[in-house]
């Protein structure tokens, strides 16, 4: 009986494995054919768009795509009066040009009046660093409410960075991205990387953001070689600021 019982006992533990090799099987084949879906919806649930009804500033972020996607965005939203000014803000290239200048010339040939626009220079390495340095421009300006504009992409990295960092209420509007297709994102190699790339750099900004409160920017006076800001003059009369910044967690840096 006891022989009998233990083949009976062996035959019970293989067909419970086959049957859970089945379901493994079949789960997978239920995971391939409905893979499409299912990276799109992550793509649309990661994207973010939610601008405010009215705002004190428009904050193009830098490093705008070749289609200056980010500035279209801005320039829609002024038309619909958000807000009083836009904030073109990049990193410096050279001594007297960066991506600022480049975005404040995609503003104006968009239709955003010149006399609307605050061009920002800075030497911001990643998201990070470049609203730190927004949210001193804001504390110095008295704004108390800013709409962000970026990538589609990095639009739900950005608010949460900026919601940590900037001292005011932060919203922020979505640009499309001719790079960033969150319909077929994972046929195109770019729009690949761009996603993987967003969703390690939010890990990083939760580890290094967890548990911090919304703070003051911090003043140039505190550490000079952190932050300093130098008042500059630009051939169209408009205020901008040389900004240098040590750089935060390599990795950080790496993904911003």
């Amino acid at each position: 009986m006891s022989g009998k019982a233990h083949r009976s006992s062996e035959h019970g533990g293989i067909v419970g494995s086959l049957i859970a090799l089945l379901c493994l099987a079949l789960l997978c084949a239920i995971i391939y054919l409905a893979r499409h879906p299912i990276m799109r919806f992550a793509a649309e649930t990661w994207i973010v768009d939610e601008p405010a009804p009215h705002a004190d500033a428009i904050l193009v972020l830098g490093d705008d795509n070749f289609y200056a996607d980010r500035a279209t965005r801005a320039a829609e939203l002024s038309r619909e009066q958000i807000a009083p000014v836009v904030v073109a803000s990049g990193r410096r290239l050279r001594p007297s040009a960066g991506i600022a200048e480049l975005i404040e010339h995609d503003l104006i040939e968009r239709g955003v009046p010149k006399e609307k626009i605050v061009r920002f220079s800075h030497d911001a390495d990643g998201t990070r660093e470049e609203a730190e340095f927004l949210a001193k421009l804001a504390a110095e300006r008295h704004w108390k409410s800013v709409v962000i504009v970026t990538s589609n992409y990095h639009a739900r990295r950005a608010r949460y960075i900026f919601e940590h960092v900037f001292p005011g209420t932060v919203s922020v509007a979505s640009a499309r991205d001719a790079d960033f297709d969150p319909q077929r994102w994972w046929e195109k190699r770019k729009s690949t990387k761009l996603f993987v790339r967003e969703l390690a750099g939010m890990v990083v900004a939760m580890w290094e953001l967890h548990g911090e409160e919304k703070k003051e920017p911090p003043s140039s006076g505190n550490n000079p070689e952190k932050s300093r800001v130098e008042p500059l003059y630009g051939p169209n009369g408009h205020k901008t600021a040389k900004m240098y910044a040590c750089p935060l967690h390599p990795l950080s840096a790496l993904l911003s």
